[in-house]
């Protein structure tokens, strides 16, 4: 789960991680009046759940009570296009005010686990204020990293020794050490997946702050963490996946044309390779699971239908715990009550299968049964083209 940059730094400064003085606004008069408590200049910040947002014109330095209130009216309503959000951008609905910071120099701070070696590992350089990604690309020799032993935990002498690679003096190698171990603590008591300070910054009075700081959060320890489940923001979030989780569903929009209705995460993945592999693309990713009813099936055709690009479903079901003939029954109720217009190409095996064909047969419903999953494939992707 993602979080704001706001509520991030609410959560960080619990465990002492040092952020700067800001203040959440919805409106202008909002901004005005918490720019007067913090104190000008400040900078007015765009919340959305991606980064670049500077580039967009989400980050503006405002010197003046008048300035603020300009430079929030423009930003609140905005959509904001940053090379995070996709050409269709962001709505901008809150603006966090911040007190403005005298940057001496800028770096970067990561905590992550590193799944080749099954460690968390923090990693740091010189080169902040840019993504990360871009600095690995171009100057990989900049990014220095520490792996985490899970039974000691982060030491201080690998805080220290990060510091000291970053060319920090002996009394600012102390407070990014400080920086970086209470960075450490908030990760393991949130259950967080991924933590970034960029820009960590190192300020002309000698301070070590986050100044700006993206948090994930690992969706299967939530319930561990009903304070941090509360800071969903639904706007945020993709409506349909919302409410496919509602009924127990996993969910994932994509940007082809081929809707894929399967049961369990690996076949999911087998199907959208063997689409594009016949020269096709899903449009999504939609996993009943093992114990969907007819009803969750309806909703997965009521979910996979509200996709605009849709061309063609393709449903590969394995039954084992959910069986052939009661999806079967489901996809028949689903069509007849949806009105499903574009092609059914069908693939059943495992359980009752035989009896599951039988169903389908018997419906009446133009659906195209294949046995063989290459071949299914096939045909779901000339019925995409067909109807392009």
């Amino acid at each position: 789960m993602k979080i704001h940059e706001y509520q991030a730094k609410e959560l960080l400064k619990k465990f002492g991680v040092a952020v700067p003085q800001g203040v959440l606004a919805l409106n202008g008069d909002e901004a005005v009046a918490g720019a007067k408590n913090i104190g000008f200049p400040i900078v007015v910040k765009a919340q959305i759940h991606a980064g670049g947002r500077g580039k967009g014109g989400g980050i503006k330095l405002a010197k003046t009570p008048e300035e603020t209130k300009t430079f929030a009216g423009q930003i609140l309503g905005m959509t904001l296009v940053t090379p995070q959000t996709g050409s269709e951008g962001k709505l901008v609905k809150k603006v966090w005010i911040e007190k403005a910071t005298d940057i001496a120099k800028e770096f970067y701070l990561g905590l992550v686990l590193d799944r080749a070696c099954s460690e968390l590992v923090l990693m740091a350089s010189p080169e902040g204020g840019v993504e990360i990604e871009e600095v690995a690309n171009r100057s990989p020799e900049k990014i220095f990293k520490t792996w985490i032993n899970p039974t000691t935990g982060l030491e201080p002498f690998q805080a220290r020794k990060l510091g000291f690679q970053l060319g920090l003096d002996n009394n600012t190698v102390k407070k990014f050490a400080s920086f970086a171990m209470n960075l450490y603590r908030f990760f393991m008591a949130t259950d967080a997946s991924m933590a970034e300070i960029n820009p960590l910054v190192l300020t002309k009075q000698g301070d070590v702050l986050a100044l700006d700081a993206k948090v994930n959060f690992d969706d299967n320890a939530l319930f561990r963490h009903p304070d941090i489940a509360e800071l969903l923001d639904p706007n945020e979030e993709d409506k349909d996946e919302l409410e496919a989780s509602v009924h127990d569903l996993n969910y994932i929009s994509l940007s082809g044309n081929i809707g894929c209705l399967v049961n369990g995460a690996g076949l999911a993945m087998a199907t959208m390779d063997i689409i594009k592999l016949a020269g096709g693309a899903p449009c999504n990713f939609l996993d009943v699971g093992g114990s969907a009813s007819q009803e969750t099936v309806t909703e997965a055709f009521r979910i996979l239908l509200r996709h605009e690009k849709i061309k063609v479903i393709f449903v590969n079901i394995f039954g084992g715990i959910l069986k052939c003939d009661l999806l079967a029954e489901g996809i028949v109720a689903a069509a007849k009550e949806l009105d499903v217009t574009v092609p059914l190409v069908v693939r059943l095996l495992g359980t009752n299968v035989e009896e599951g064909k039988k169903i389908l047969v018997a419906s009446g419903l133009n659906i195209i049964s294949e046995d063989d999953m290459t071949k299914a494939a096939q045909k779901v992707v000339a019925c995409a083209k067909e109807s392009i």
